[in-house]
């Protein structure tokens, strides 16, 4: 059982009796499966998915033509369209032997066939078949993100980096939206260095970061003398940023009487520095950025209706790590390496119980959380091997988890959950459903049994 499980899966759609024979005699190196019409067939694509085919194009009811092997060509190739078919046909069929090719058939031999061809032909589509899959695992495991800095396989990030991509060229201003630690910074970086302003300068403030005292002098520049240790004229960080991008990062933190001034300039494109009279008009390009929820603040009266407005022309929401599918472990490993490499370790691993664990767990301070955890382990493991105690981890069920990822076991419950519902559509008639999921009734029969439907 181990044995044949371990072997490349082959599947021969043959009605012939002696054939069938001839073609398992032949092929006894693979584990061979047999179909011989149109409905076991695809029976068989969906229950072993098959690497391999070979099919005679006259099928029953259709023996002496090729239109039900042509149909079932079609539909396998819908179900399973990486499959290398190889088609068998009679010496006079040529034709209907390049109309397969034409279909989506991988090679096709005449009969009477060659064993030995044959098998050769078998045996570089299974190479052509192995390579293919490698370069589509080698493609999964590098960052789609069309984003420098970024790295992400969530359909809903990247959908936010082609919208940055989409407004980066303009002047709009652009609001991002997300959790603390997701990215919002490299996603503003993004902005300026795919726009036309990418040679000028990038200027951000954090408005969290600064006492409320100063903010004002960060923001807008003061004149000498305009206060108590204004010993010369300072331009803001606004003015600096003049012909580049501003990012106001934390936005929501801004205090309510700067909301005014701000918003004085996104209308007027002129600041005055504290102290000063004169107007200084300045071409920059904004960016802001918040955790908070601006429209519960627009409520209390904490945040300028106003000045939501002027900077929210543009708005991109960005998903927290806990919601972006398959991430956590992509950041864990594309971490470890960075870490590995600047601490000198050497490589290192995740057991599969840190694996299960990483994924099990929420990262409420996001990408810059699970940064400094898989730093701290790299640095503290005494091992090769990163354990959940080294990331400072509750040890995942990685037996459930790892349960959850078969595919086997996913697709077996998928197609019970079909079963029934076909079942319960017509009233539990067999013959019915097997009609309704495009099988016969004792493959149908066998899907109950292993359903433990009765």
């Amino acid at each position: 059982m181990t044995e044949n499980r371990d072997k490349k899966r082959l599947l021969i759609i043959e009605d012939d009796l002696g054939l069938q024979k001839q073609l398992r005699w032949t092929f006894d190196q693979y584990a061979v499966s047999v179909a011989s019409d149109r409905e076991s067939a695809l029976a068989m694509v969906r229950r072993h998915e098959p690497s391999v085919i070979t099919m005679d194009l006259g099928l029953p009811p259709d023996q002496d033509g090729a239109t039900e092997g042509l149909a079932t060509l079609k539909q396998i190739l819908a179900l399973a369209p990486d499959t290398k078919i190889i088609v068998l046909t009679g010496n006079q069929d040529h034709a209907n032997a390049l109309k397969a090719i034409e279909i989506g058939a991988y090679d096709f031999q005449q009969k009477p066939f060659d064993p030995e061809m044959l098998k050769l032909v078998v045996q570089r589509a299974f190479y052509l078949h192995a390579i293919q899959q490698e370069n589509k695992r080698l493609n999964l495991t590098q960052s789609s993100s069309p984003i420098d800095g970024l790295i992400t396989k969530d359909a809903e990030l990247l959908k936010a980096c082609r919208n940055i991509e989409k407004v980066a060229p303009s002047d709009v201003t652009v609001m991002l939206l997300g959790e603390s630690g997701t990215g919002k910074e490299v996603l503003a970086r993004a902005l300026h260095n795919l726009s036309n302003r990418k040679d000028r300068r990038f200027v951000a403030i954090n408005c969290a970061a600064i006492p409320e005292t100063l903010l004002e002098s960060e923001l807008f520049g003061h004149e000498k003398g305009a206060f108590t240790g204004a010993a010369k004229q300072t331009p803001g960080k606004i003015e600096l940023a003049d012909g580049g991008t501003f990012f106001l990062d934390e936005v929501g933190d801004l205090p309510f009487q700067l909301q005014a001034k701000l918003l004085r300039f996104l209308q007027e494109r002129v600041i005055e520095r504290i102290g000063g009279r004169e107007e200084i008009p300045v071409d920059v390009r904004i960016v802001c950025a918040t955790h908070q929820n601006l429209n519960e603040l627009m409520k209390q009266g904490q945040f300028r209706e106003d000045l939501y407005y002027r900077l929210s022309e543009i708005v991109i929401s960005i998903p927290p790590l806990r919601k972006r599918i398959g991430d956590a472990i992509l950041l864990a490993h594309h971490f470890k390496n960075k870490f590995c490499a600047k601490e000198g370790k050497g490589t290192m691993n995740f057991s599969q119980e840190a694996l299960a664990a990483i994924e099990k767990n929420q990262w409420a301070g996001n990408v810059r959380e699970i940064e400094n955890c898989i730093k701290r382990a790299v640095i503290m493991a005494e091992d090769s091997i990163i354990t959940p105690q080294d990331l400072g981890l509750q040890a995942g069920n990685n037996d459930n988890d790892m349960e959850l990822l078969n595919l086997k076991t996913l697709r077996e419950q998928e197609e019970c959950k079909a079963v029934i519902k076909a079942l319960a559509r017509v009233d539990g008639n067999v013959a019915h459903a097997a009609k309704l999921l495009g099988v016969s009734r004792p493959t149908l029969y066998d899907l109950m049994n292993r359903c433990g439907l009765k």
